[in-house]
């Protein structure tokens, strides 16, 4: 197999096929991702909402339900593209951006949302990527993260190697059969407050079977009180 492609192109080539993932016919599976998607709809309502990684806009649907805007963010057109043909309750613009290169002003955002992506950051990079995340949101605002454990892969995905920084590497195969070396890392109820309790005050964590979601405020900076 051939590594020379990357995640990006990966995703591109995957746009059109890409939620079957969500309607795969495993009823807890399904009934989880059903629970987050309605959890995501209440914590949107009336928030001005930035989605990084947006896709085909699976989880953009959920914030825009009843928030008062949504900004929805992708590196890939195509996933952009199948993203634009679905219909949203809100004003849900799109924008095809890499996260590494946001647009956008400093405290803008009453909550960020980021679906499927944490677990494709390499671990190298996670301190740059959390300070990055943190730029655009408000002071008292939000962040929500979901992402999935091992039994959510299906058999189209096998572990391929791990590397220096103990990323991990698995093998994702289209329906055409191409196939790609993709970084996918995952992580245990305690890997997830681990990696989100410094940067964070973690809000609320759910970690199921198949899924994960996390609900991260702002660390609150505390002055020393006059003496």
């Amino acid at each position: 197999m051939k590594n020379n492609k990357t995640i990006v192109d990966y995703y591109r080539a995957r746009a059109t096929e890409y939620e079957q993932i969500y309607y795969r016919d495993v009823p807890q599976r399904r009934q989880e991702i059903a629970d987050h998607f309605e959890f995501l709809e209440k914590l949107a309502a009336g928030k001005t909402v930035l989605e990084l990684a947006c896709g085909t806009g699976y989880w953009t649907q959920a914030a825009a339900k009843n928030a008062r805007e949504v900004i929805a963010t992708d590196i890939a057109p195509e996933m952009i593209k199948e993203a634009k043909t679905k219909k949203y309750n809100s004003a849900v613009t799109f924008i095809i951006s890499d996260i590494y290169d946001l647009p956008f002003k400093s405290a803008a955002f009453d909550l960020i949302i980021i679906g499927f992506w944490v677990s494709h950051e390499p671990k190298q990079n996670y301190s740059k990527f959390f300070e990055i995340i943190k730029k655009p949101l408000k002071a008292d605002g939000q962040i929500w993260l979901i992402d999935n454990n091992p039994p959510a892969e299906g058999a189209k995905s096998n572990f391929l190697h791990s590397d220096e920084s103990g990323n991990n590497f698995k093998c994702r195969r289209l329906d055409d059969g191409e196939e790609f070396s993709i970084l996918k890392n995952y992580f245990a109820k305690n890997e997830v407050l681990d990696l989100f309790s410094k940067p964070f005050s973690i809000n609320q964590l759910t970690h199921d079977e198949y899924y994960w979601s996390v609900l991260l405020d702002q660390k609150k900076t505390h002055l020393p009180a006059d003496s």
